[in-house]
């Protein structure tokens, strides 16, 4: 689709391959949940046919607007990790081609004869380098329908931010909190957490409403002068919905894609996705000194995103998710803003953590080496007539 927020989707000097036309649902048998389709089918295509049908995707990232094969290159993750772990872990067949005309036919574990799991592993979260995913088979779960039991829980501290966390993982299949980082005094934030509704008559009427950002401004509307009061505004105004309600799933773990083109708020700069992962045993210490680099250094983030990963295998050789704590932070493409990364990378690096590669464009290729400790077996999976601005980045080619 082309949205990716960091450069795997780039290839500056080279081709370029758009899968938008492999957009083709194959086949569904809606008694087991099992989709064959090509692997430019978009997630919110998926859900609409599904979802009637009483099955539904078991994982969806922050937008719904992802097609099959990036969810597969970037194993994405979403608001259920510790219950549902990632979108390549609900994958049971995907076919690549290379460019040296080879079709490969790869399934997790031991699946049957041709079918090769160890070309699972490499590309999923391959980032697109092993070739070019043109079919995928996925197992759907079973729902009752589009609606949620969610709460939202205002919050102080990051030990109370953990201790919900902590608490909500038995009951409560998504967890996340936004949180304020220009708060004065302790921090504070919105602990979300939902599961499936199994009443729905407290159900709002629904219908998708979406908005588009109509143009882009000349400077960034996100900045030091309205971060503050943007922040604020947001805490009160989601704060009322505090308590129990029914929701429809998409605003919930898709809330992104109510508002199109909403990285124009960035100005003609854009900005930087800082993600990272720390694990368990730092993910206190190492979170608060991020949360301080931050804000000693003025910048902020207006959407600022934490969760916790469950113990999970990862489902692929790159895969970004690991027991412990995720951070996610937006910044304007600003002067200061590098100086900023340098000390968020040592704090994650010192910290055993990594940074998510779907949504990088500037990480050193030291950290990448150092964070990532299956590269070397992932290279030899490499397709050699494949690049990205990415892999010139990180890997040399």
């Amino acid at each position: 689709m082309g949205r990716s927020y960091g450069d795997a989707c780039l290839n500056p000097g080279g081709t370029l391959w758009s899968t938008s036309r492999l957009d083709r649902l194959i086949a569904f048998d809606d008694q087991v949940g099992r989709l064959a389709c090509e692997s430019g089918v978009l997630l919110r295509d998926i859900q609409r046919l599904a979802i009637p049908r009483g099955w539904s995707l078991p994982v969806l990232p922050g937008t719904q607007m992802v097609t099959v094969g990036g969810a597969i290159a970037n194993d994405v993750h979403g608001k259920n990790h510790h219950a549902f772990g990632t979108f390549g872990e609900h994958v049971t067949k995907l076919r690549l081609v290379r460019t040296d005309g080879e079709t490969i036919d790869a399934s997790p574990g031991d699946a049957g004869p041709g079918l090769r799991p160890d070309w699972f592993a490499a590309t999923v979260g391959g980032v697109g380098l092993t070739g070019v995913i043109a079919q995928a088979e996925l197992q759907l779960r079973r729902v009752s329908g589009p609606w949620l039991e969610a709460e939202t829980i205002a919050f102080e501290g990051l030990d109370e931010f953990f201790a919900l966390s902590d608490g909500s993982e038995r009951d409560w299949e998504h967890a996340v909190s936004w949180i304020d980082c220009r708060s004065a005094g302790a921090l504070r934030g919105l602990f979300m957490r939902a599961r499936p509704a199994g009443e729905t008559e407290g159900a709002a009427p629904w219908r998708a409403r979406t908005r588009r950002m109509p143009l882009t401004p000349p400077v960034s509307l996100v900045n030091g002068l309205t971060l503050r009061p943007l922040n604020a505004l947001y805490f009160h105004l989601a704060g009322r919905r505090a308590g129990p309600r029914i929701v429809h799933y998409e605003p919930f773990l898709c809330p992104l894609d109510s508002l199109l083109e909403w990285n124009r708020l960035y100005g003609p700069r854009g900005f930087f996705q800082y993600q990272s992962v720390v694990p368990q045993a730092a993910r206190v210490e190492a979170t608060r000194e991020m949360l301080d680099a931050v804000a000693r250094s003025g910048e902020g983030s207006f959407l600022a995103v934490l969760k916790t990963f469950g113990d999970r295998p990862p489902a692929g050789l790159m895969s970004f998710p690991a027991a412990g704590v995720t951070l996610a932070l937006d910044f304007p493409n600003r002067r200061a803003v590098p100086a900023l990364f340098e000390r968020l990378d040592a704090i994650v690096r010192e910290a055993g953590g990594r940074l998510y590669l779907a949504k990088d464009a500037r990480m050193p290729r030291s950290l990448f080496e150092a964070t990532y400790p299956n590269l070397a077996e992932f290279a030899r999976f490499r397709d050699p007539g494949t690049s990205s601005a990415m892999s010139q980045r990180l890997m040399g080619s």
